[in-house]
């Protein structure tokens, strides 16, 4: 497997496992912006030629927001959405990002999971979030910056 930045080439199957995992979250249109803006990067985890996992999100500024994390059903529970994340949060970082913010829905406990494991920290609640009116964490990370995180370095 390995994990590349995502291209307007990769339009079909973002779709694809948009469709699949999250039961069509965004448009084709909402895709093609995704794909081609600069401030949004996304990382796809590649297993031959099939997108098995993948986290987009929105620079403004110093910050990050993440937008999407999604894993192919089938590939659900080995760490393939940690890989992508942690994929995410280091283009993020390369692009001068000093945080990054999510929302999750407070009913799912494995995002929830993985998220805290990272170092997110709860920081808020959105009331009826989603469109079934769950309620959404409003999660945040400090990123370190890239100096810090190298060996031998600080």
């Amino acid at each position: 497997m390995n994990v590349r930045n995502l291209t307007p080439a990769h339009l079909q199957a973002c779709l694809a496992l948009d469709q699949a995992s999250l039961g069509g979250l965004w448009t084709t249109a909402q895709w093609q912006s995704e794909l081609a803006d600069p401030r949004r990067p996304g990382m796809g985890l590649w297993q031959a030629d099939n997108l098995v996992a993948m986290a987009s999100g929105w620079l403004v500024l110093d910050e990050l927001h993440i937008t999407l994390v999604a894993v192919a059903p089938e590939q659900r529970r080995r760490g393939l959405g940690r890989q992508v994340l942690e994929a995410l949060l280091a283009e993020a970082r390369q692009q001068g990002a000093r945080h990054a913010t999510l929302e999750v829905g407070v009913t799912n406990a494995a995002a929830v999971a993985l998220y805290r494991s990272l170092g997110f920290q709860d920081a808020g609640l959105r009331r009826g979030y989603y469109r079934n009116g769950e309620d959404a964490l409003i999660q945040w990370l400090r990123l370190p910056p890239i100096n810090d995180a190298e060996p031998g370095c600080g």
